[in-house]
């Protein structure tokens, strides 16, 4: 059975850190509705994170079989992270197609500047104009939330090449919104930790390959295996630079688990093995590139 979307928002008891502007979310939750419900049919890229998921399902609610969710495979998608998703939209009985997308095959891409999601949703956004145009699909949306036209995205910019919509952002819901909302609905992933891609664990400059990719994945796979819920392995050739969200820090600086971290990171073939005292921080890698860059946002 498909998991009915509830409007009622969580009060007591709800999500930490609510913001003050929660009564302000039915209005936009109406919004994004409206939105979805005017549309002919809608084709949603489709990760299984919390952004997207939430969108796909409620484009599936509001238009049917009139949506198509779209999950690209390729090498920067964790074996895991895709497992997800497939069974998330299972289990509502969303459409969905998995495509494979070869942004990896780009020279562009590989060589990993500033520039490189740019390359990614470039390609995805390229497949799926040509499986709209197969399947009679003629709009693309994506799950750009209100606070990522805040962030350095260059993925935006491909979005906006290619007249893809972003139903979220323009319905103004933030992050912590659509965790609420996935919360009332009764979505079980809207707490999970963000997952970008395999390739934003990879220092700027770097050469992404598949090889460097699956020594990330098996890497993030054996922390996880430790107990361990909101973290990365920031991969800079020989050494692996573990961020762990500060809440488990004190866990992982007990010196049995600093001596397991290590032994599970050598395995997944690293030589030097460092725990990030900072913790966790989502884009950490972008602190290093020039201020008239990160200026530019998604443009």
């Amino acid at each position: 059975m498909a998991v009915s979307a509830q409007t009622d928002l969580p009060k007591a008891g709800g999500p930490p850190n609510s913001s003050s502007g929660e009564a302000e979310t039915p209005a936009r939750l109406a919004a994004l509705e409206a939105r979805l419900a005017a549309l002919p049919g809608l084709m949603v890229a489709y990760s299984g994170g919390v952004d997207s998921a939430f969108l796909a399902a409620t484009a599936h609610r509001l238009l049917g079989a009139r949506m198509l969710a779209v999950l690209a495979d390729s090498p920067s998608l964790a074996r895991r992270d895709m497992e997800l998703a497939c069974a998330f939209a299972r289990s509502i009985e969303m459409p969905l197609r998995v495509v494979a997308t070869d942004e990896l095959e780009r020279p562009e891409y590989q060589r990993n500047d500033a520039n490189r999601c740019f390359h990614c949703k470039d390609e995805l956004f390229a497949v799926m104009e040509a499986l709209g145009a197969k399947l009679g699909f003629s709009h693309i949306a994506y799950g750009m939330n209100a606070d990522d036209t805040r962030d350095f995205r260059p993925g935006q910019r491909a979005a906006e090449q290619h007249a893809v919509l972003a139903p979220l952002a323009d319905a103004g819901l933030t992050k912590l919104e659509v965790r609420t909302l996935a919360r009332a609905a009764g979505y079980p992933l809207w707490d999970r930790p963000a997952a970008p891609c395999l390739s934003s664990r990879v220092e700027y400059g770097r050469t992404v390959t598949r090889e460097v990719l699956e020594q990330v994945e098996r890497a993030e796979g054996a922390v996880r295996q430790l107990g361990f819920r909101e973290f990365r392995v920031r991969h800079h050739g020989d050494l692996a630079r573990v961020e762990i969200a500060r809440a488990e820090l004190p866990r992982a600086l007990a010196m049995e688990m600093l001596d397991a971290i290590t032994m599970a990171l050598k395995q997944a073939g690293y030589q030097y093995v460092t725990l990030d005292c900072t913790g966790f921080r989502s884009g950490s890698m972008n602190a290093i590139l020039p201020a008239d860059i990160l200026a530019r946002r998604g443009a």
